[in-house]
């Protein structure tokens, strides 16, 4: 007796339509077959985009597990909704003849809003709103979830947006594209966009050679490219990436896309082979993005879903953020703003035999003013390393450094050659230095060279520890927040200070913001 087959597919009236396609080509065929509609996590949750839900295969896992019990024998799916990496067990079968591959914007009145400053589209496709806010950063992207209907009502009903975007072969193969409607053809489609795939069991031979009937050969080839590509920069629908491959005069033709979520950066790449040299397309054009920045961009956008847990007073490099453990989501805000002062002509007129130096902002301040050859210095004392390599590399040699103000006066006490200094500092400076060599009939003349401002946040309560730089950062940040969670400081006078009001307080080996991103990491390992 001829196999009747079971064909699973979500409720929604879109994948029941798709089902129906595969059902007619089945009995074209000469195969029996069936429907059993199985509704989808997908379909259930609808109150957030569906890149926040956080999980790929949230349209196929239903049907994976209707399969795996045997109570289907073949999956329809959208191939853009599927996983590159099936669950084990399962395999695709088929894919259809592919249709309209691109975006679709429906508008409400006119088009003439495309070149306005403001405007509200609507889409619930992180890729989609990454392309369009890159094309239009002006304008404002609302959240949509729902069946292609659903969707279109909510557009309908809307008095705010100017339009919606759809997949034009979702809305063509319900006969639901209206006239005030334009392909995208600027935007480049997720991968495998506008393809119907059915997926069988590995060990169902006599499925899967019927599937193999109503396979497309060059849909194959070119939606298989398009998910390597995506398979290789590790996205899914959490992240903005689209891919297009084509065929056409013996070649294939592949431009791939990945954005930042706000549509600020953006990496693109286009390349062409010859049909059936074309094995390593999907591999060079993924290094090609990663080489140029991809891999920091897709761990940003990982990250931007994950909880905050530090807090960083001083804004990162890009490369200071490749340093964390991979369980930190790290966040910075500068809470002091510098302003250089004016220093006089006068006070520098004359040769200065002794000066001490704590701060990169008080070099920067003092070549602001001045010329390398105008500052005439016979010894320079300095704090921190990094600062006696920046005023080793702008204005002269350094006679001596140490790690904090501390201990500079210390050895100053010691071993200073005359009994006066002058002092290139901020209006909060710290009083250890002069106070000590005061007390020590040392003269300490004071130069206002900068002005330390603080420009603190509030920020998350649950954030688990703050990095601090200076005790001004230590204040500004107790100025808006409590102080809660671990402090990591980046010396010793900078704990000082922040043990005022924390109670776990840690001090880096080494005075460098790598050292405190360091002592981090060692708490989550």
């Amino acid at each position: 007796m001829p196999k009747t087959i079971r064909i699973g597919t979500r409720d929604s009236e879109l994948a029941i339509y798709q089902a129906q396609i595969v059902r007619r080509q089945l009995e074209h065929l000469g195969h029996k077959s069936i429907l059993v509609p199985v509704k989808s996590t997908g379909d259930i949750v609808l109150d957030k985009p569906l890149y926040q839900l956080g999980i790929t295969g949230i349209f196929t896992r239903t049907l994976d597990i209707a399969m795996l019990n045997n109570d289907i024998d073949i999956a329809v799916h959208s191939l853009k909704d599927v996983p590159t990496v099936l669950p084990k067990g399962i395999v695709q079968a088929a894919v259809l003849k592919r249709g309209n591959v691109r975006d679709t914007l429906i508008y409400k009145h006119n088009e003439e809003f495309l070149s306005a400053k403001d405007a509200i589209i609507a889409t619930g496709s992180l890729r989609r709103r990454a392309q369009w806010l890159n094309r239009y950063p002006t304008h404002k992207i609302e959240g949509i979830r729902g069946n292609v209907n659903t969707r279109l009502k909510k557009l309908e009903q809307s008095e705010e947006w100017n339009g919606a975007i759809f997949a034009a072969a979702g809305i063509g193969r319900l006969e639901l594209r209206p006239e005030e409607a334009v392909n995208l053809n600027w935007m480049i489609p997720a991968p495998a966009q506008g393809t119907i795939m059915i997926a069988a069991l590995e060990d169902d031979e006599e499925t899967r050679t019927i599937c193999t009937e109503l396979n497309d050969s060059e849909t194959e080839t070119c939606t298989t490219i398009e998910r390597e590509f995506l398979n290789r920069l590790e996205g899914g629908c959490t992240a903005p990436i689209g891919a297009l491959a084509f065929i056409k005069e013996e070649e294939i033709h592949f431009e791939g896309i990945l954005l930042s979520a706000d549509g600020t950066k953006k990496i693109t790449v286009t390349r062409t082979k010859k049909l059936g040299e074309h094995h390593d397309l999907a591999e060079w054009c993924a290094n090609y993005v990663i080489e140029k920045g991809g891999k920091r961009l897709m761990d940003t956008i990982k990250s931007s879903h994950k909880k905050t847990n530090i807090f960083s007073t001083k804004s990162f490099t890009e490369d200071q953020r490749l340093l964390f453990h991979e369980k930190v989501v790290a966040k910075s805000h500068d809470f002091i703003k510098i302003n250089l002062n004016r220093i006089p002509p006068r006070l520098l007129k004359n040769e200065i035999e002794n000066v001490v130096i704590t701060s990169k902002n008080a070099v920067e301040a003092l070549l602001t003013n001045f010329s390398a050859i105008e500052l005439q210095f016979k010894n320079i004392y300095c704090v921190g390393r990094r600062t006696k390599r920046l005023v080793e590399q702008r204005i002269g040699k350094v006679k001596h450094t140490e790690k904090s103000a501390e201990k500079l006066a210390n050895y100053l006490v010691e071993y200073i050659e005359g009994a006066e200094v002058t002092y290139f500092c901020s209006d909060l400076r710290l009083d250890d230095l002069p106070k000590i060599l005061n007390e020590n009939n040392i003269t300490v003349n004071e130069i206002e060279a900068y002005q330390t401002k603080f420009d603190g946040k509030k920020i998350d309560d649950k954030v688990e520890g703050i990095l601090f730089y200076s005790p001004s950062t230590v204040k500004s940040y107790t100025q808006s927040n409590i102080a809660n969670g671990i402090a990591y400081c980046i010396g010793e006078t900078t704990a000082k200070e922040a043990r005022k009001h924390f109670k776990d307080v840690r001090i880096a080996k080494v005075p460098t913001v790598e050292s405190v991103i360091g002592l981090v990491n060692e708490h989550y390992v």
